[in-house]
C-alpha cells in the first residue's frame, strides 16, 4: 500500500495509510450529523410558522356591564379584573397596589359584592355588573361616602381611597348604624400607611349619618 494517497496526501506506510483513512470518515461524519441536524432545525422553524394561534385561539368574549354602560371585549383567560378596567376600560380610579390581594386597593363592587379585582379573573365577571370608583357619583352629586371622605379629610397620599370608599360602602349597605369598631372590622383588609385610619373612620360615621337623612327626607 505504499504510495496511496488521500486528498493528494502520499503515505508511506499502510499503517499511517489506514489512520488517515479513519481520521477522514470520522470528519467527513461529523459535518454530515451536523448537515442532518441543522436541517432538522429548519424543518422544525417551518413546521412553527405553519402553526395554528393557540394564543388568539384561546382569547375568550366576555360581556360585562361596568358604571351602568355595557362592554364587550374579547380578552385573554389571564387578564385579572383589575388590568380589564384599567387597562381595556381606561377606568383607572381603581388602584393597582400589592396584587397580592393585601391591601385593597383595587376593591370594586361585582353583584354587589366587595371584590379585591386583583384576585379575580376577567373571565369570571362575565355576566355581571361591575361598580368602580368613577360610578358611585349618580347625576354629579358624589356618594355620601365619597362626600364623608371629603368632609373629614380621610385620606393623605390618597392611593387606598378608592379601595376604602368602595369597602365602606358596602359596610354601610350591609349595616346602616356601625360602631367604630364594626368600621374598623370591616376595613380590615385595606391598608392605608399614611392617616392612622381616625380620620377614616370619622368618614364612614359621617356618611352614614348621611344615609340616614337621605332615607328619612324619601
Amino acid at each position: 500500500m505504499a504510495g496511496d494517497c488521500i486528498l493528494g496526501i502520499r503515505f508511506k506506510s499502510r499503517g499511517t495509510f489506514l489512520f488517515y483513512s479513519i481520521f477522514f470518515i470520522k470528519i467527513a461524519q461529523l459535518y454530515l450529523d451536523r448537515f442532518n441536524g441543522m436541517e432538522h432545525l429548519v424543518c422544525l422553524a417551518a413546521e412553527s410558522s405553519q402553526a395554528p394561534d393557540y394564543e388568539g385561539a384561546m382569547k375568550k368574549t366576555i360581556n360585562v356591564t361596568v358604571n351602568g354602560v355595557s362592554h364587550q371585549n374579547e380578552i385573554e383567560p389571564r387578564l385579572l379584573l383589575v388590568q380589564y378596567i384599567r387597562d381595556v376600560l381606561n377606568l383607572t380610579g381603581t388602584h393597582v397596589g400589592c396584587e397580592t390581594s393585601l391591601c385593597g386597593a383595587c376593591t370594586v363592587m361585582v353583584d354587589g359584592q366587595a371584590v379585591k379585582s386583583c384576585t379575580m379573573l376577567a373571565a369570571q365577571a362575565d355576566g355581571s355588573t361591575v361598580t368602580t370608583i368613577e360610578g358611585l357619583a349618580q347625576g354629579g352629586e358624589l356618594h355620601p361616602v365619597q362626600k364623608g371622605f371629603w368632609e373629614h379629610h380621610g385620606l393623605q397620599c390618597g392611593y387606598c381611597t378608592p379601595g376604602m370608599i368602595m369597602a365602606a360602602t358596602q359596610i354601610l349597605q350591609r349595616n346602616p348604624d356601625p360602631t367604630d369598631e364594626e368600621i374598623r372590622h370591616g376595613l380590615e383588609g385595606n391598608l392605608c400607611r399614611c392617616t392612622g385610619y381616625q380620620n377614616i373612620v370619622q368618614a364612614v360615621q359621617c356618611a352614614a349619618k348621611k344615609m340616614k337623612s337621605q332615607s328619612v327626607a324619601r
